[in-house]
């Protein structure tokens, strides 16, 4: 069966994408839940008209992404953690204390954006890359430095 999905849909297609699913799951989940509609003559007429509208916003979202990743590529975030006597740190720097300091700085990006194989766990600096949308990606310069105590 043919439907047009209403809402991006994971693991099937994004929204206004035409696709081919198997009858049951049609009927039972996609038409239901609201994420798609049979893709009748009506149906296609209709996408036909919210084309301009999709092709403009996707424009307009390829323009943000841009505007994103040539603001993020080479910014330098710099992180303070509390750390031991001898150095080592009490805390790990996982993708989500960088998306919280993004956040802080004005910049809106998701975890799951945030390429780090592993928690950063030692001071220094580290090249941390981010995956936007469109297939564009900046190169963040991340320093992990100790915090000051009030001692000192």
């Amino acid at each position: 069966m043919k439907v047009i999905l209403l809402q991006d849909v994971e693991d099937l297609g994004k929204k206004y994408e035409v696709k081919e699913v198997k009858n049951g799951h049609a009927r039972n989940f996609l038409l239901p839940q609201k994420l798609a509609k049979a893709a009748t003559k009506e149906a296609m007429k209709w996408l036909a008209s919210q084309k301009d509208v999709i092709d403009q916003k996707a424009e307009e979202d390829l323009k943000k992404s841009q505007a994103l990743a040539s603001d993020l590529d080479g910014l330098e975030l710099t992180i303070s953690v509390k750390v031991g006597e001898e150095g080592q740190m009490f805390e790990s720097i996982n993708s989500q204390k960088i998306v919280d300091k993004l956040k802080e700085m004005g910049f809106e990006v998701k975890k799951s954006q945030v390429k780090l194989e592993s928690p950063i766990k030692e001071l220094g600096e580290f090249a941390v890359n981010v995956a936007l949308e469109h297939n564009l990606e900046a190169e963040l310069k991340v320093i992990i430095s100790a915090e000051k105590s009030i001692e000192e």
